[in-house]
């Protein structure tokens, strides 16, 4: 029988892995699921396979850590155990990179999301993409932009463009999410930040200290990391902040369908904004997601722009189709078993 392992470590590859389950599991393929532990926090771990009912890890590492050398010995233990036909990793977290430099040279790696760059080789998430294509054998890209960069690039591996897994959960979910009952009424603007450059001492004060001066409401699911770093350095939240615990995955949805705007350093809430047709900051000096940018539908500001562009942010009405169909993962599960 076809079997795959499926590499997750957090928040946005629980998320991508529940259509691909589906898809996975229609095509006849057996897929065994290993969560690494990078996200342990059951807020930011377990309701993901609760809500998306993706199925129980088969493996479950809890390593507690992101450190991707101290996930690669125990991730091979169980390729070589399982002998899969794939590896199969999501994105750009040190889970993704962990995966891949786990199945060495006798399995053959399936990269989600490959072909995306931001140009930024300060971002670690950067550096993990381009190591992680290079070792990939089964480039699975989002858009042809994705797929040209490869080939710019000369990556060897084969390129099968697919469109993007996390519209697929959007279009099965944006419906579900939009039936939950919030207990934060609009107007309000939607807050995430976790990104590590973010939550350094200096930067983390100037985005609070933008946030506490904008003349708006924000909803605010603190982040773990996050809420370390504002208690570990004194950062207080303004009147005007309404700090929350994670949520999960639908009710972050719902947040963000009914909010004025997304102020966020994510990758995914980036996408997830614009297939919600709800404006967006990104408070990164770059992003992976040019396309959305291009559209004008979101804008990349540093703390001190903020409220400039949240007072100019719109959602363009001729906004175009991005990152596929909502189908992605029926192709992925073609490509891998051609």
């Amino acid at each position: 029988m076809s079997k795959v392992l499926s590499v997750v470590g957090n928040r946005p590859q629980f998320i991508k892995s529940a259509p691909l389950s589906v898809a996975l599991r229609d095509a006849g393929i057996d897929e065994v699921v290993l969560h690494t532990g990078q996200h342990w926090d059951p807020e930011m771990s377990q309701v993901f396979f609760d809500e998306l009912a993706i199925p129980k890890p088969a493996y479950e590492l809890d390593l507690r850590t992101s450190d991707p050398v101290a996930m690669t010995a125990p991730i091979r233990e169980v390729i070589e155990a399982e002998r899969p036909d794939w590896v199969l990793v999501y994105g750009d977290t040190n889970s993704t990179l962990a995966g891949a430099h786990a199945a060495g040279e006798e399995t053959p790696v399936a990269h989600v999301e490959a072909g995306l760059r931001s140009f930024d080789l300060s971002m670690p998430e950067e550096r993990n993409r381009i190591e992680v294509d290079r070792l990939s054998a089964l480039l699975l890209c989002p858009d042809e932009r994705s797929a040209s960069q490869l080939a710019e690039e000369g990556v060897p591996g084969r390129r099968a463009v697919v469109g993007d897994v996390m519209a697929d959960a959007t279009r099965l979910f944006e419906p579900v999410a939009r039936q939950r009952e919030l207990s934060y009424a609009p107007p309000y603007t939607a807050l995430t930040i976790h990104r590590q450059a973010n939550t350094e001492p200096e930067r983390l004060r100037a985005i609070v200290d933008a946030v506490n001066a904008a003349e708006r409401r924000f909803v605010f699911p603190v982040h773990p990391r996050t809420r370390h770093a504002l208690d570990a350095h004194g950062l207080r939240l303004g009147a005007n902040v309404e700090a929350i615990e994670p949520l999960g995955y639908l009710e972050m949805l719902a947040l963000m369908a009914e909010a004025d705007a997304v102020v966020t350093d994510s990758g995914g809430l980036q996408k997830e904004a614009y297939w919600l047709r709800v404006p967006c900051v990104t408070l990164r000096p770059s992003t992976e997601w040019v396309d959305t940018v291009s559209a004008g539908a979101n804008r990349l500001a540093e703390p001190e722009e903020l409220a400039a562009a949240l007072a100019a942010a719109r959602f363009p009405v001729a906004a175009p189709p991005l990152y596929g169909d909502g189908h992605a993962s029926e192709r992925i599960a073609a490509a891998l078993y051609p």
